[in-house]
Parts: C-alpha cells; structure tokens; sequence
C-alpha cells in the first residue's frame, strides 16, 4: 500500500487543524449574524405609506388675516424691533411665544437672508436691526 512519511502526515494534520479553527471562526461570525438578524426581525417595523401626493400646506391659525400672512422675515424684524439685540434661539422663542410653530434652524437662516439684504446685522452672536441712517436733504 501507500507509505506517507511520519513528517509529511504531522504537517498535512496540521494544515487539516488549521483549515478547522479557520471554519470554526468563520460558523461564531454566522451565528452573530444571525442572531442579529433574528433580533431585528423582532422590533416592529416602521411602516411607511406612500401618501396619495404632496401634503397639504397647514394654514396658520390666526384671529387676523394680517397676522397669518406675516412672514418670517418680518417677525424676525418686529421681535428685533421690540425687544433689541437677541440670539438667534433667543428670537425664535419669542416668535414661539406668538404661537407660530417655527424651529431654531429657520430662524437662523432667515436672519443669513436679511443679513445678505442688509435687514439684520450680528454682532458677538447677537442680531440686532441696522440703524436707520438719516438722509440729508440736499442744498
């Protein structure tokens, strides 16, 4: 019959060895796996539904028209106007106050709008309305 050397057949064990803790390793990942899978699988789902289209903009309740048509530019102006120089978090709480919805983030860009038109001016994190220059009259 066949004869394999003592050495050859230790090494060819040896490789067989290595080749098993090899897929062994590989079997504890698949198994984490899927336990995670398994795990996942027991969270309820977050369920999306395709709306039928774009959603209907909210009108804004309000006692007066006027009151509803005011843009965020110019509440940023009145409360500006009224109170002085604020935070960008500090004039958004007070248009809240109001009772109009609006996020810290949109105030923060409606004030970069009128600083670019020169309607608000910041200073030491603070916005503030510009002065008003007086025109000279002309001689």
């Amino acid at each position: 019959m066949f004869r394999i050397s003592k050495t050859a057949m230790d090494t060819s064990l040896e490789r067989i060895r290595a080749k098993i803790a090899e897929l062994e390793a590989k079997i504890v990942a698949l198994r984490i796996a899927e336990r995670e899978i398994q795990a996942l699988e027991k969270l309820p789902s977050r369920r999306t539904r395709p709306g039928p289209g774009p959603k209907p903009k909210r009108k804004p309740e309000a006692s007066n028209q006027a009151e509803a048509r005011q843009t965020i530019g110019s509440a940023i102006a009145d409360v500006l106007g009224q109170q002085g120089a604020l935070s960008a978090a500090e004039i958004a709480e007070q248009i809240r106050a109001t009772g109009r919805d609006i996020s810290n983030r949109t105030v923060s860009f409606s004030l970069q709008s009128l600083k670019k038109r020169g309607l608000a001016k910041s200073a030491d994190g603070k916005w503030e309305l510009p002065k008003a220059r007086s025109r000279r009259a002309r001689s």
